[in-house]
């Protein structure tokens, strides 16, 4: 054999050795303490590697399945905590916008205007003011006894609304109030006789003409004597209308004759839940 064909086979056999070295596969080598006690720590903390739990994998990177956690009690209770604070505050709003309407309307009524102090005889003849009707309410209303329909009319409408308030629960009671625009007729018996006829508690007052007149003056009430026949017998023209006082002793409504005894005492069961809405003062 020549050295060409002996450094072909030698070539020739080297490279067979390659390729028998490279498809042969390479044995593994048996996994360290170390690693296999990583391993065994991660599949019993469910992927985290501290003793906190932490969210990491054993590489250090965090798992997605851990990093998302539902919200916590304290998140929970400092929202709940500020939503409450938000409606208080909306409250409050309402509340001062309802009392400045309110006085509002108290002025466009002329409140201030309407309504006063007076001085009378009550039906049992003893002396009784505005004062006395105080920390009441009061449904106030002008006649004569010798009124031959309007006035009764009128009278046990305004019974009638004192008692559907009555009968209402968690509302105040009314104080129907009668007072006479004929004092020359309508003595303290008269009164006392005539207030009987329509409702237990109806309270009549009298008093002089002046006293008269300045109650009448006090809430703008026209009243005028008519023509007197044979009989010395007249009638006396007169406003008719019935007047809702607050228990500060301030106008509040009034009812003219066109009214009904259910829609009077609704308007006067309303008026009251304002007031004590109002009286309650401030949400805080």
């Amino acid at each position: 054999m020549s050295a060409i064909q002996i450094s072909r086979a030698l070539l020739s056999a080297r490279q067979a050795g390659k390729l028998i070295s490279s498809t042969t596969p390479t044995k593994l080598q048996p996994p360290s303490v170390a690693n296999r006690y990583l391993q065994q720590r991660w599949s019993s903390t469910g992927g985290s590697t501290g003793a906190s739990g932490g969210g990491t994998t054993p590489g250090g990177a965090r798992d997605p399945r851990r990093f998302r956690e539902p919200m916590s009690r304290k998140t929970l209770a400092g929202t709940a905590l500020l939503g409450a604070g938000l409606l208080g505050f909306m409250y409050y709003l309402k509340r001062k916008k309802e009392i400045a309407i309110d006085r509002e309307r108290r002025r466009a009524l002329g409140k201030a205007a309407l309504g006063g102090r007076f001085e009378l005889v009550d039906h049992n003849g003893r002396p009784c003011s505005s004062d006395d009707l105080l920390g009441q309410w009061v449904l106030l209303y002008f006649g004569f006894t010798h009124c031959p329909d309007i006035c009764p009319d009128e009278l046990e409408k305004m019974a009638e609304a004192v008692d559907t308030v009555a009968k209402t629960p968690n509302m105040p009671r009314v104080q129907p109030v009668f007072i006479t625009v004929d004092p020359l007729r309508d003595d303290v018996k008269a009164v006392r006789e005539y207030v009987r006829e329509f409702h237990p508690q109806l309270l009549g007052l009298t008093g002089t003409v002046e006293q008269v007149k300045e109650a009448c003056k006090a809430y703008r009430v026209y009243f005028s004597e008519g023509p007197k026949d044979d009989d010395n017998d007249y009638i006396v023209d007169h406003t008719i209308i019935m007047y809702l006082i607050d228990p500060e002793g301030q106008f509040v409504d009034y009812y003219g004759q066109t009214k009904t005894a259910d829609q009077v005492a609704a308007s006067i069961m309303v008026n009251q839940a304002k007031y004590n809405k109002l009286k309650k003062g401030s949400f805080w």
